[in-house]
Order: C-alpha cells, then structure tokens, then sequence
C-alpha cells in the first residue's frame, strides 16, 4: 500500500532529510513540504494524505497545536529535537516519535509500523474504542473518560480506579477491564497495575511515577512494559 505523505517542517535541512529517506522508499508519495502549520492545514484540506511527518517546534502555531486543529487528522509520526514532548504526544495518538538526527533505519521502523497499523485495520488505534468506560460501584453506573484516569490496581476481585479526581471501587477483574480499553493507552507494569501512559510523569528502576503514586514494575512484565513505552516514543 502507497501512503501519501506530507512533510511539515520549518527547517529546510530537516526537510531535506525526510525528502530523501522518502525518496528512497517505494511505498511512500510525497504529496508535499509545508514549512509551516497553516499550509499544511491548507494541504490536508485539498489532498488525500495518509501520513505526516510532524515537526514540533515551529513558529506561530506548534506541530501539536496544529493537531488540535485536526478534526481527523491522518496518521502522524512526530520528528523533534527534543524529548520533553513524547508524553503529551500520546494524548494525540501518534504512531511513533522520532528524535533528530533520524536514522534512516528507524524512519523505516515508523513507517513499517504505519503499515502494520493500517494492514490490521488501525487495531491498537483508539478510534474503535469509547473514549470511556462505565464503572459500577455501589450499584451506580458512573461514566469515566479514559483520559481522567491515572491507573488502576487489583486486589482480589475488586479494582481500585484512580482517577484525577476520585477513587473507584468495582468488583471486576483487571483483565477483563482491560479488554475494554485501546491498548494504545495503557500497559501492565505489574501483575496487579494497569499504568495509562499518558500519566506517566517518569520511571526510576522498579518504578513508575504517576502524580504522588508510586507504582511497582514487575520483574515478569518489565521487559514488555518497557517495550511498549519504547515504541511509543
């Protein structure tokens, strides 16, 4: 499959870089350069594009702001300099975040898994899932935003669901709870935790730091737990 791309970028030397990656390979278009957000919004509006490679910091309106703006924007692979955006970057569903100078053997990885995601007909995307979850507590449906939650801890039969602004307690088992949400946003760091990604505020050895919690990684799950959060930056 051929993907459209287009290249958003304020540095022409950045660009020339992508340009000549792409150029490289067979199942990527380009469709356009866009030095800034506003042409590219004016490109996305008036060709079919799959892809765009996503600078961040540029001037008047950022690559994330410009995501914003996107009321369904294509897939998106992040290309910075810097490392401090790759949290927030998860709140907009991005496929990969790369760090410049680009290897051209990574730019292939994100691209490969562009394909993977499109092939298995967006599986790990979100768009197939609510952006919330009924959680029964006291015999009263609540109605949570994934977005609000911080992680969630078993202990028995019974979930404690942290949230920005509450705590729940359901009667579920992780597992069965964790079907319910885009893999995208969550993983397991613990047999008995289930961590939302976008939360994460850092990971010192065997923890993970989520507000004032302190969550434990689990030597069965680290090496998948670390993975994940790899792949996702």
């Amino acid at each position: 499959m051929k993907l459209n791309c287009v290249i958003i970028d304020d540095e022409y030397l950045a660009q020339n870089v992508l340009f000549s990656y792409i150029e490289k390979l067979n199942d990527l278009h380009l469709v356009a350069r866009c030095n800034t957000a506003l042409e590219a919004i004016t490109t996305l509006n008036t060709h079919k594009v799959d892809l765009i490679f996503l600078d961040i910091n540029m001037p008047e309106i950022s690559g994330l702001d410009m995501l914003k703006m996107l009321e369904n924007p294509p897939k998106v692979i992040l290309t910075t300099a810097y490392s401090e955006f790759a949290l927030e970057s998860y709140n907009f569903g991005v496929v990969d975040y790369l760090l410049k100078p680009i290897p051209f053997e990574r730019f292939v990885k994100a691209v490969n898994r562009v394909h993977a995601l499109l092939s298995k007909g967006d599986e790990l995307s979100s768009e197939k899932f609510d952006a919330s979850i009924m959680l029964k507590q006291d015999g009263i449906f609540y109605k949570v935003l994934f977005e609000d939650i911080l992680f969630m801890e078993a202990n028995g039969n019974y979930i404690k669901v942290y949230t920005t602004s509450k705590e729940f307690l359901i009667r579920e088992k992780l597992h069965l709870i964790e079907k319910q949400i885009p893999p995208s946003l969550v993983a397991r760091s613990h047999k008995s935790y289930l961590v939302f990604l976008n939360r994460i505020s850092k990971i010192s050895g065997n923890k993970v730091f989520i507000q004032n919690y302190k969550i434990p990684i689990g030597a069965f799950y680290k090496l998948e737990f670390l993975k994940k959060i790899e792949h996702k930056y």
